[in-house]
């Protein structure tokens, strides 16, 4: 169960600081965070809670990079249901945490709410081929930096930071075409929350990004000594 709670409590640290980022403070220009800055919170809160929780639970924080592990051998497909559970959970109560926040501003209106799309609801107007192969390729490389930097024979105690980057620049790259998934748990946390397209194009942001992280999974089984 500890391992369970980590979860929770890693995947809502997530989608609160990522997703808050962009729905509290990159709403307002003056404020110059833009996508860099949204990009850059996304790798903080994998990096803080990397280092927090990662010795219980390994840090996933994402239903995308736990099937990747499973696929992998570095953890039992027994566990993967329990951990989707509270990644998925900690993601719809930090989005509900951070609507709460939002709403307390007199002019708002939850919009998009941070949520993933594509076509209209892409930032830059991206067809749904194009977020496929973005998060697919996108997912597959976070998954082959993680297992690459949590192998035995990688230099120890930066593992957090290399994912953090790692997730940073993926963040960088994909946001006008997505506004970023590679994790299902923070896409469906959020959407709960905006319009109802965000549920409606759900399905691309569990199916794609569990396929990269399958992908990746192969990829590193294909290069590791092991």
């Amino acid at each position: 169960m500890k391992k369970y709670f980590a979860e929770f409590f890693g995947t809502f640290w997530l989608v609160f600081g990522g997703c808050g980022s962009a729905v509290l403070a990159a709403a307002f220009p003056e404020l110059g965070i833009g996508f860099a800055g949204v990009a850059l919170a996304f790798g903080l809160t994998v990096l803080t809670m990397a280092y927090a929780v990662g010795h219980v639970s390994g840090a996933h924080f994402n239903p995308a990079v736990s099937v990747g592990l499973a696929t992998a051998g570095r953890m039992p497909w027994g566990h993967v249901p329990g951990y989707i559970a509270s990644q998925v959970l900690g993601g719809i109560v930090a989005a509900a945490v951070l609507y709460l926040i939002a709403s307390g501003k007199a002019d708002f209106v939850a919009g998009g709410f941070a949520a993933n799309g594509f076509g209209e609801h892409s930032p830059g107007g991206y067809a749904l081929s194009s977020v496929i192969v973005c998060e697919i390729v996108m997912t597959a490389m976070f998954l082959v930096v993680i297992l690459g930097v949590t192998h035995k024979n990688a230099p120890a105690g930066f593992a957090p930071l290399a994912i953090g980057l790692c997730l940073t620049l993926i963040h960088l790259v994909s946001i006008p075409v997505s506004n970023t998934s590679v994790n299902p748990a923070r896409s469906l946390g959020v959407a709960f929350f905006s319009e109802p397209w965000a549920m409606q194009q759900m399905w691309v942001f569990w199916i794609a990004p569990i396929a990269g992280g399958v992908l990746g999974a192969i990829i590193h089984r294909m290069i590791s000594e092991d």
